[in-house]
C-alpha cells in the first residue's frame, strides 16, 4: 500500500493521523515500510497493524515512544502483542502437543533475555546457570538470546529439582536429544541434497515426523518401565 492508502485506512479509527506523523514514526524507526526503486514507501498489512498499535498506545495510554519503541522490539523477539497497549508483551503459551506440530520450531524463534527467561519461568538463577554448566542448556549460538524451548527445559527442571533432581542428573536428557537429532538428520539430509523444488520443506517433514517418533517412543518406554516397576 502506498502511504496514502495507508492514511485512508487509518483515518476512520484516528482522525488526528496524517502524513506527516506517519513519516515521523518512520524515521522513529517503529515502522519500516519498503521502498520501490524510485523511493517510493510500500506498506504491508503488517506495517498498518504496527501503526494501529503505535497510535491505540499513545492516544489511549499515553505512552512515551521510548517504551512502545521497546515493546515493539519485543514484539520482534517473539513475544506475543500485549492484551492492550499499555499492557507488557507476553511470552507465546508453549505448545502441548506431543505430535508433530510440536516441532514446527516457532518457539525456536522466540527470542528472550537472561531477565525474561528467569521471570517468566519463576525460577532462582542459579538454576539457569547450573544448567548451563553442565550443558543442559546454553542461549542460542551467536547471541545473548534464549529461546522458547529454553524456557520449557528451565521449568522442566524447576520441576524435577523439587523432587531432588538437580541439573548434574540432567545432562543423560541433553545427550539423548542430541542423538535423536542426529538419527533424524542422517535421514533428512539425503532430501536436503536432492534438486528437487519441495525437497527441503520434505525434509523438515521428514525430520519433525521423527522426532514425534522418538517423543512417542520416550513416554511409552518411560510410562511401561514405570507401571511395571509400581504393580
Amino acid at each position: 500500500m502506498t502511504i496514502g492508502e495507508v492514511m485512508a485506512l487509518l483515518a476512520p479509527d484516528y482522525p488526528d493521523v496524517t502524513i506527516s506523523k506517519i513519516r515521523f514514526l518512520e524515521e522513529q524507526g517503529l515502522v519500516e515500510p519498503r521502498r520501490t526503486a524510485a523511493g517510493y514507501r510500500k506498506f504491508s498489512s503488517s506495517d498498518v497493524d504496527r501503526l494501529r498499535y503505535v497510535l491505540t498506545a499513545q492516544r489511549d495510554h499515553y505512552l512515551p515512544l521510548r517504551v512502545i519503541r521497546e515493546n515493539l522490539q519485543a514484539m520482534d523477539r517473539g513475544l506475543q502483542a500485549p492484551e492492550h497497549p499499555g499492557a507488557a508483551p507476553r511470552v507465546p503459551d508453549a505448545p502441548g502437543s506431543p505430535a508433530a506440530q510440536r516441532f514446527d520450531g516457532s518457539a525456536a524463534q522466540l527470542r528472550l533475555t537472561r531477565t525474561e527467561l528467569v521471570r517468566e519461568s519463576g525460577v532462582d538463577a542459579e538454576l539457569l546457570d547450573a544448567l548451563e554448566g553442565f550443558g543442559v542448556l546454553a542461549p542460542v549460538p551467536g547471541g545473548p538470546w534464549y529461546d522458547g524451548e529454553a524456557l520449557e527445559v528451565l521449568r522442566a527442571a524447576a520441576a524435577l529439582a523439587a523432587h531432588g533432581i538437580e541439573a548434574r542428573h540432567l545432562r543423560v536428557f541433553r545427550t539423548a536429544a542430541d542423538r535423536e537429532v542426529a538419527l533424524a538428520e542422517q535421514v533428512a539430509a539425503p532430501l536436503r541434497r536432492q534438486r528437487a523444488g519441495d525437497s527441503a520443506v520434505r525434509a523438515e517433514e521428514v525430520a519433525r515426523e521423527i522426532a514425534a517418533a522418538c517423543l512417542r517412543l520416550h513416554t511409552a518406554l518411560v510410562a511401561g518401565a514405570l507401571a511395571r516397576a509400581t504393580s
